[in-house]
């Protein structure tokens, strides 16, 4: 992990003018950097590479963040609130775009530098904030249902599961392995699992109008699917500390039969050798049918505090350019944000859960979009996790919630 002095800035100076920083202009040249969390997919710096090779006179330099995205907002906020032009791009999570652009942490971007009609329209728009677009989008993301294969077919079972009852079941059949897995410690990812729940069951978190809309049946039956998980066995009772990196390693181990996680996880777990070429991923399930998974992902954006912004523009467009996309894809399996990739013969074929991934996020929904979103995600957290732990039962957590969502959640 890279250890980064967060030093102030210095404004005013002429060659601050000319490098870009403390101005909303994308102008100056130079060396840049590229702020994020781990790379787990081992292929940023490749591509960073590939970039530096070609552009010998503005180079780029990895900061990693921790794997834990609640550590890479603090750590990017408090680069922010210190004016520091140590980070120039940052690899938002796309629920952050509101925050960073409400308090003018990152520079307005040109959409005419992109060409927005061949992306994911979903992907897109989680880069935008009040008509304007802040981050370019780069990874997008959906929930995916990782399965054993291998284990299904020994028990006779000839398709996933598409309904929770018919997770239950399965899990039934097949003895001395955990059942099903996912993220559940008071982070992010609760969030995330929480409100595909919700939204599987019929549900929403914060309907269209931005308003809490959590204390309903549907979110009851979203979180006590959860619950009963827990309370049953049915989801191992160490899971409540996973994060993704955690379960993505109990699957790998072979402790469990199904997992709920993110794409990049195929490549990874492809090479992992008591699961290579046992397991498959299909659409999450939900209460009556095939689930609605959280749209994930992450754009990229220009610190407003940053130097060589000209050059930061630039990088932007060769990493979200085709070429780049589809050789991340291919060494990462990383969703790719580009529409036309995931129809391309040669990569569903290296990649055949691509079709399944395309349609998952043609039916993925966004988590709440709030300029306090750290706010609304902690109350969640905080409401979700206690009746994980059973501190409080469903219909209490999602009282208090619905209480606590109402005046966060007011723009």
């Amino acid at each position: 992990m890279a250890t980064v002095t967060l030093a102030a800035a210095c404004g005013g100076s002429s060659d601050d003018k000319k490098s870009g920083a403390a101005t909303g202009e994308l102008t100056g040249r130079g060396p840049i950097t590229l702020a994020q969390g781990k790379d787990t997919s081992g292929n940023v710096q490749n591509q960073i590479n590939t970039w530096n090779k070609a552009h010998p006179q503005e180079t780029v330099r990895l900061i990693e963040l921790p794997e834990s995205a609640d550590q890479q907002r603090q750590q990017m906020v408090q680069n922010a609130q210190t004016k520091s032009d140590a980070y120039t791009v940052l690899n938002l999570d796309v629920v952050w775009t509101a925050e960073f652009a409400a308090n003018r942490w990152v520079t307005a971007l040109p959409k005419d530098q992109f060409t927005l009609s061949k992306f994911l329209p979903s992907a897109v728009q989680t880069g935008e904030y009040r008509g304007n677009m802040y981050a370019a989008p780069w990874k997008t993301d959906a929930g995916l249902l990782y399965y054993r294969k291998d284990l299904l077919q020994k028990a006779g079972i000839t398709t996933p599961p598409k309904t929770w009852a018919e997770l239950q079941t399965d899990c039934s059949k097949i003895k001395g392995v955990g059942c099903y897995g996912g993220q559940f410690d008071k982070y992010e990812g609760l969030t995330c699992n929480f409100s595909e729940a919700v939204d599987s069951a019929g549900g929403t978190v914060v309907d269209a109008q931005g308003k809490p809309n959590v204390n309903t049946p549907q979110a009851k039956a979203g979180l006590n699917f959860l619950v009963q998980g827990f309370k049953s066995g049915m989801i191992p009772k160490e899971a409540i500390t996973y994060e993704e990196e955690d379960a993505r390693r109990a699957f790998e181990k072979g402790d469990l039969v199904f997992l709920r996680q993110w794409p990049y996880q195929w490549a990874l777990s492809s090479k992992a050798p008591k699961v290579k070429g046992k397991f498959d991923v299909a659409p999450l399930p939900g209460l009556n049918g095939p689930g609605a998974p959280t749209l994930g992902g992450h754009d990229l954006a220009i610190s407003s505090f940053a130097k060589n912004k000209a050059t930061a523009l630039d990088f932007i467009k060769y990493l979200t350019s085709e070429n780049t996309e589809r050789l991340n894809l291919i060494a990462s399996s990383e969703a790719p944000t580009l529409a036309s990739l995931y129809d391309e013969p040669a990569l569903q074929q290296k990649f055949p859960y691509l079709p399944t991934l395309k349609a998952s996020l043609l039916n993925a929904k966004a988590r709440p979009q709030a300029v306090r979103y750290n706010d609304v995600t902690t109350a969640i957290q905080e409401a979700v996790y206690g009746a994980l732990t059973g501190k409080t039962s469903t219909d209490q957590a999602l009282a208090d919630l619905q209480t606590k969502l109402g005046p966060l959640t007011q723009q």
